[in-house]
């Protein structure tokens, strides 16, 4: 096994995808970790990828080390390791079929990455990566902390932007949380949502908060950059030895919300060794019903 002294500080990205790149280019930016790996098994068109983020510090001004590999070996090592999806030499998978090899290739890849390292943080970036999570936890035995989707965090970011729309705030003065399995089952906490630092329910009239509901299922799934800086700030949480702040991941649940065995949409803090606390939503009645039955759905 490998030292944690080596990984302290280390991401490792599984994709030269455009959501690998624009996470591997968030990551340096922000210069929260020492050296991100971006591994693909088309190993050309990581290493052009990799030397462009890497050329692109000097204009910037970000200090993080940017290399690549065509091995997934590679990623051993790494405090988190990134599922973001190779490059592809062709249009992206549209038919069901394809769509079924994609998620035989995805399942393959998750497997052989918890078995690779046993103590790094396996975060799944793309929106479609809650069922492979599930089978990660039920079928593969990969402990529930230490496997998460990013996904919710990024339809949390689009949501805020668009209540910030509605209320005329900033998207940072928007404090909302996702829950549930996106896109047919999400269930937003309208109740707790606060803009500017009043209860939004307080803001926007019903016919106003009804027509922003409807819109929910829309934004789903969020644009890789949505998604990249999602899971950017869950990487820079485990790397930086852990955060007091929430995050909306996809996460197992174990009794939590009396569910066993289901992988949903909920607030959890991480740490070192992933996920540290699930956090209990604060719910109204109706929206209890609603996550119970969004539970019960999948």
């Amino acid at each position: 096994m490998v030292e944690r002294e080596g990984r302290s500080r280390t991401v490792a990205i599984l994709g030269a995808s455009v959501l690998g790149g624009a996470l591997a280019h968030k990551l340096a930016g922000r210069d929260r970790v020492d050296e991100i790996r971006l591994v693909d098994p088309n190993a050309k068109v990581a290493a052009g990828m990799a030397l462009d983020i890497q050329q692109a510090g000097a204009i910037e001004g970000y200090r993080t080390r940017v290399v690549s590999a065509g091995d997934v070996q590679a990623a051993a090592g790494a405090a988190v390791i990134v599922l973001a999806g190779f490059a592809r030499p062709t249009a992206p998978y549209e038919d069901e079929e394809d769509k079924k090899d994609q998620g035989k290739a995805e399942y393959a890849l998750l497997k052989q990455v918890a078995q690779l390292d046993s103590d790094a943080v396996l975060v799944c970036a793309d929106a479609s990566h809650r069922p492979l999570i599930e089978r990660g936890i039920r079928e593969m035995k990969i402990p529930r902390a230490r496997v998460i989707g990013s996904a919710p965090g990024a339809l949390a970011s689009a949501l805020r932007a668009l209540v910030a729309l509605e209320v005329g705030g900033s998207p940072s003065q928007v404090a909302l949380t996702v829950l549930g399995t996106p896109p047919h089952h999400t269930v937003i906490s309208w109740s707790d949502a606060t803009a500017r630092g009043q209860a939004l329910t307080q803001l926007l009239e019903p016919p106003r908060l009804t027509r922003l509901k409807a819109r929910v299922p829309y934004l789903w799934p969020p644009g890789p950059y949505t998604l990249a800086s999602a899971a950017s700030r869950v990487c820079e949480a485990i790397v930086g030895g852990g955060s007091t702040r929430a995050f909306s991941c996809f996460v197992g649940l174990d009794r939590e919300l009396g569910a066993r065995h289901v992988v949903s949409a909920l607030s959890v803090v991480l740490g070192p060794q992933g996920v540290t606390r699930i956090l209990t939503p604060s719910l109204s009645v109706h929206e209890r019903v609603e996550l119970e039955n969004a539970l019960a759905a999948t």
